[in-house]
């Protein structure tokens, strides 16, 4: 067992504070936050058969798609996607930072550009997701992109708040985005990774994963511009770490080296010990490796305690570089209501879960939510966040 004493260096002393101040979310559950935190919360699932592309030479038919999310005039799919997220943002300042997050972007693009259709080329890139996000909302800056495979929305969460806590900027925008394509099915189908039948995170029966798709909207602020722009603190940023294995392209390390570092590293940041932690909101993708994975890293970090853990996937499938965007706005109405969500299509815990995982909502005392993320090529994303009632 890792030490629970984690508290912070002199490092962290003078980090301004970090709040996150409006978040916005469309999922395959719901176009909203609150109806898709509300679905979750009853144990529903948006996963099903897929319809968008044929399926039948793939290893699974199952995937979570956005009803009605269809392209226009040669335009990706993220363009209407987007449309239906900032419907439900707060006006967001001009002057904000932007990062936007995604693996894929407007990949569906380019599979219309092989088929000898007509796309808009211009989607096809990952920076279109920035260019397209900026142009939206009339930003000052265009800002970047980051690409770190499904850690890819947490570490631009990481990154926003760090540029906040150093002073450099006041006000960020963390925009994740991803969509189910055929090109990413059928990767993961080679990979063999994707679940027969709709995933089960952390079950003894899990076959592999469903993806998901969705988008996330995050605006972060410094406390003082937060409170002169009379905005409402969702939670806090407490802490964050990011770390990688460096094992394996696709593989994780079997004992979460990886996974262990970056949730110390949060610790550390937050100068919180383990046993402050709530609950986690694990990545729980539904995979044998990952899964595994997960519970060895947090048996290490949390010893005997057997900390409550949930996955959302088996009611949202994954969502690659979106899914910690969407997870930490589902966080964030957890801490405020008090009460994890259940892990949707867990039926028989595996052993190393058992006791940590359930199949209902739980309730919580603790002030503190700690999520995480992992991704090919070892890396490993914690963020904690608080809520704004802690002193």
């Amino acid at each position: 067992m890792i030490s629970k004493q984690a508290k912070p260096s002199s490092d962290f002393s003078n980090l301004r504070e970090v709040q996150i101040t409006d978040a916005a979310v469309v999922t395959a559950l719901a176009d909203n936050l609150g109806g898709s935190w509300k679905r979750l919360l009853a144990g529903e699932t948006a996963i099903g058969p897929v319809s968008r592309f044929p399926v039948k030479n793939y290893c699974s038919r199952f995937a979570a798609c956005i009803e009605g999310l269809e392209s226009h005039e040669g335009g990706s799919r993220i363009r209407p996607l987007l449309d239906r997220l900032f419907l439900e943002m707060a006006p967001v300042p001009p002057d904000s930072f932007l990062i936007t997050a995604t693996t894929k972007g407007g990949i569906d693009n380019l599979e219309r550009l092989r088929r000898a259709e007509h796309p808009e080329v211009e989607d096809i890139p990952l920076s279109a997701v920035t260019r397209l996000v900026s142009k939206k909302l009339g930003l000052v800056q265009e800002g970047f992109n980051v690409s770190a495979s499904c850690a890819s929305s947490a570490i631009a969460v990481a990154q926003g708040a760090g540029l906040i806590a150093l002073g450099r900027t006041d006000a960020v925008l963390v925009c994740c985005i991803d969509l189910v394509t055929e090109f990413t099915f059928s990767g993961f189908s080679c990979l063999k990774a994707l679940s027969p039948f709709p995933c089960k995170p952390f079950d003894r029966d899990r076959q592999g994963l469903s993806l998901g798709e969705g988008a996330a909207a995050l605006l972060l602020m410094s406390r003082e511009r937060a409170r002169k722009e009379n905005r409402r603190s969702l939670g806090r940023v407490l802490g964050w770490g990011i770390a990688g294995d460096a094992v394996h392209i696709t593989a994780p390390d079997k004992d979460g080296c990886g996974l262990v570092e970056a949730i110390l590293r949060a610790l550390r940041m937050a100068g919180l010990e383990s046993g402050e932690i709530a609950g986690v909101g694990a990545h729980g993708t539904g995979t044998l490796y990952n899964d595994l994975m997960e519970m060895a890293a947090l048996q290490q970090v949390f010893g005997k305690r057997r900390v409550p853990v949930y996955s959302v996937k088996g009611g949202l499938g994954h969502s690659l570089g979106a899914t910690g965007g969407i997870e930490i706005a589902l966080g964030l109405q957890a801490l405020s209501n008090r009460i994890l969500p259940p892990t949707v299509g867990l039926t028989h815990p595996m052993a190393e879960a058992k006791g940590m995982v359930r199949v209902e909502p739980f309730s919580i005392s603790e002030d503190c939510l700690l999520t995480t993320n992992s991704g090919f090529g070892g890396i490993n994303a914690a963020l904690i966040m608080g809520r704004e009632s802690r002193a």
